[in-house]
């Protein structure tokens, strides 16, 4: 599997910043294309910022599930690049490991799904069912016009999904010893609490919004949204941002301005999410304007087919048992999970995603590849 290191290599130096893919799309068609998928594109996006997303398909005409491999593209920008030992756009290779921006998050995993899917048909030609794959380069930036479209699109034609793995870089201290069978949903408000503002030293005269929604915030701060459940701990709420002010010392300020954020489980909805804050603001008698983003809705997969394959597939080639988590933040597995009914993540180690200097293990690579064709093999006989 010394192709899934080329070709990780190749992805790591196309400058595939979100929304741009700078040519990686081309590198994974051509290696698809000669072992029989049909590739095509389904580009979206504004104009000036199109969004280049890859669904290919192999079909050999016997029955049997659809199994999807999907990954993004594009990555977060580099940083300073003097702060890198090496240039970030230039895969270099140090002490065993490969470094370079998106080795772990995720043109590693993106490379290994390419060559274990076009080893896996050309060795098995005429498996049972469909093995597709779909690339965007739209998973790191606002997901508008990435993996969505692609869902939507899919969706309108009629597509069956019945499985997919997403090569996000799940494993924490060695590869292979954590499978993401699901994540939280994330619901963000920025939320405006009106005052009046006025002279520090005339509060009859003013409304300050802080001393007003103190009470409030301490109480949201306090509220347990849900228990969770043997595979989600907790809702959790969170302020990432409070303002008020002017920075005068002397005025109360005229209005403060809170942003918050949800990371929920399956025991919550986002509409009784917004209505518990909603009743506490109301009960607090606070004047105020509230604008909800909804990210995205929580997602799992129960152990099953999906997870008996991955898992056998790993143990086969890291000799672990994977741990089953939905820890973490989004991913593009929210969306594929509207027309998947098992939807599962494993990767890389995440130790250095987004980091100065970010890197994967060229040992792991090989037998990453190995765990997606692996799992192809089991599933698609």
């Amino acid at each position: 599997m010394n192709e899934a290191l080329r070709l990780a290599e190749a992805l790591i130096a196309c400058r595939s910043v979100t929304p741009a893919d700078d040519g990686c799309c081309e590198l994974l068609a051509a290696q698809l294309l000669p072992a029989g998928f049909v590739c095509e594109r389904l580009d979206a996006g504004p104009a000036g910022g199109i969004v280049s997303n890859l669904w290919a398909v192999h079909d050999s005409g016997r029955p049997g599930p659809t199994l999807l491999l999907a990954g993004h593209t594009d990555v977060v920008p580099s940083g300073p690049a003097a702060q890198w030992a090496s240039e970030p756009f230039v895969p270099s290779h140090r002490e065993g490991r490969l470094y370079g921006r998106g080795a772990v998050d995720m043109k590693t995993a993106v490379a290994a799904m390419t060559v274990a899917a076009a080893r896996f048909v050309r060795e098995r030609p005429q498996h049972g069912g469909r093995v597709a794959l779909l690339f965007t380069s739209d998973e790191e930036g606002p997901s508008l016009h990435g993996t969505l479209h692609a869902v939507q699109v899919l969706k309108a034609r009629g597509e069956r999904l019945d499985l997919c793995i997403v090569g996000e870089p799940t494993s924490v201290e060695r590869v292979g010893d954590m499978v993401k069978n699901g994540r939280r949903g994330s619901l963000s408000a920025r939320l405006t609490v009106k005052g009046v503002q006025g002279h520090i030293a005339y509060p009859q005269l003013a409304r300050n919004p802080i001393h007003g929604f103190a009470p409030a915030l301490a109480e949201l701060a306090a509220t347990r949204w849900d228990e969770g459940n043997a595979y989600f701990p907790p809702t959790s709420w969170q302020v990432s941002n409070l303002h008020a002010g002017t920075g005068a010392g002397n005025m109360i300020p005229g209005e403060l301005v809170a942003d918050f954020n949800f990371r929920f489980s399956t025991e919550s909805t986002p509409a009784a999410l917004q209505a518990r804050v909603l009743e506490v603001l109301n009960r607090h008698g606070l004047e105020f304007e509230i604008a909800w983003t909804l990210g995205g809705e929580p997602f799992l997969t129960p152990p099953g087919t999906l997870h008996a394959a991955l898992a056998a597939a790993i143990q086969a080639e890291f000799g672990i048992e994977p741990v089953l988590s939905t820890t973490g933040g989004t991913s593009d597995g929210r969306f594929i999970a509207r027309i998947c009914p098992q939807v599962m993540e494993f990767g890389v180690l995440n130790a250095s995603a987004h980091k100065i200097d970010e890197w994967v293990e060229v040992a792991s690579i090989a037998p990453l590849a190995n765990v997606y064709r692996r799992t192809l093999e089991a599933l698609l006989p």
